[in-house]
C-alpha cells in the first residue's frame, strides 16, 4: 500500500471515529424518543431525560 492511499485511508478513518463518537449517542436517544415510552411507563421527552 502506498503512503498516499495509507494516509487517505487514516483520513477517512478519522472522519468516520470522530463522527461515530459525536452522533452515536444523539442518535440512540432520538430512536428512543421517537419509539415512544412502553406501556406503564412515563412518557420520555427531552426535559425528562435532562431534569432527572
Amino acid at each position: 500500500m502506498s503512503p498516499e492511499t495509507r494516509d487517505r485511508l487514516n483520513f477517512v478513518l478519522g472522519i468516520f471515529r470522530t463522527s461515530f463518537q459525536y452522533f452515536y449517542i444523539p442518535t440512540i436517544i432520538y430512536l428512543g424518543i421517537k419509539k415512544g415510552a412502553d406501556p406503564g411507563c412515563p412518557e420520555v421527552t427531552i426535559y425528562s431525560l435532562l431534569w432527572q
